[in-house]
């Protein structure tokens, strides 16, 4: 049960009267396997942090700010926030797509935006202090843009409040839409990301219908092209991938002129999601990286806890040297 008091799979009507689906994959759309795998050991952490990372929280805490470093109980909190570093959800909680994967909330926002949340945004910046944030948000298929107005907003309300932030967008697909695109990368905005998640033959088992492997990759190469911005993207192993497949999606994300990488284990939020096929050994994350590497990425994050912000600052400075 959320802390809203819905229970996954299951619809509920939101705060702004809309109704949407818990976990965003309803009770039916899985049959959960007999039995789970089980989680190995190098999947068990403890959360470490320094001084920043306490002050960072006693700002979250004191002015009630929402991050999805928190939200998602990220592994890397500490790691992150220690640097300077967290990642702000836009445009609500609510997703008009369901994939597979992920258990955000599935609805139909019926367009409803938060016109003060770019001013938010910036000062959730400022009072964190951040040197880097990484701006991330649901779908919004529900509105004429995919929310890229106001993605640029929100990158113009930081920069004008916090200059010297490094900000990366970590966006929707918008449907392919180009001008959106090009909406969000004239905001200013310092890298472009947008994630691949897993290699074509599963993305239509993974992946809402109305994403596209071919899709992402040309969102990504349409941001470079246009202003010949860094680029990102991630992709989750275990979900039955084979190494050839691994090799294949790296080499098209080359081909699509994309900079940075990250690679991590994915993760069954609920039992109504799809399920672990493996799990991935540290030492094979090692060898992937060494793939990436010598496909032509300028800078790669590879391992079992790696999500796609992670490491986001040190990431995005290398491709910037």
């Amino acid at each position: 049960m959320g802390k809203d008091g819905a229970v996954s799979g299951v619809k509920y009507r939101t705060r702004q009267g809309f109704t949407a689906i818990k976990d965003g994959i309803k009770v039916v759309d899985v049959d959960a396997p007999a039995t789970r795998l089980r989680k190995p050991p190098w999947l068990r952490v403890r959360l470490r942090g320094d001084g920043r990372y306490a002050a960072v929280r006693r700002t979250v805490r004191e002015h009630g700010l929402a991050t999805v470093c928190e939200e998602s109980h990220c592994p890397n909190i500490g790691e992150c926030w220690s640097a300077g570093t967290a990642t702000i959800m836009l445009m609500g909680d609510v997703c008009t797509r369901a994939c597979r994967f992920c258990a955000v909330d599935t609805g139909n926002p019926r367009g409803y935006l938060d016109a003060d949340e770019p001013g938010h945004a910036a000062e959730s910046v400022r009072l964190m202090g951040l040197s880097y944030v990484v701006l991330t948000s649901v779908d919004r298929d529900d509105l004429p843009d995919g929310g890229a107005s106001h993605y640029a907003a929100c990158i113009r309300a930081i920069k004008a409040a916090c200059p010297s932030t490094t900000v990366e967008a970590l966006t929707p697909d918008f449907q392919g839409d180009r001008e959106a695109v090009a909406t969000v990368v004239d905001a200013g905005v310092d890298v472009f990301a947008q994630n691949l998640e897993t290699v074509r033959r599963l993305t239509r088992v993974a992946r809402d219908p109305r994403a596209g492997y071919q899709q992402t990759l040309d969102v990504l190469a349409h941001a470079k092209a246009h202003a010949d911005i860094v680029t990102k993207s991630s992709l989750m192993l275990g979900l039955g991938e084979t190494d050839g497949e691994i090799r294949t999606a790296l080499t098209d994300l080359r081909e699509h002129d994309v900079d940075l990488l990250t690679l991590g284990q994915y993760l069954q939020p609920t039992r109504h999601h799809l399920p672990v096929a493996r799990w991935v050994r540290p030492a094979e994350f090692d060898t992937y990286r060494e793939w990436a590497l010598e496909a032509g990425f300028v800078d790669v994050a590879s391992g079992p806890l790696v999500r796609s912000s992670y490491r986001a600052d040190e990431l995005a400075r290398a491709a910037r040297t």
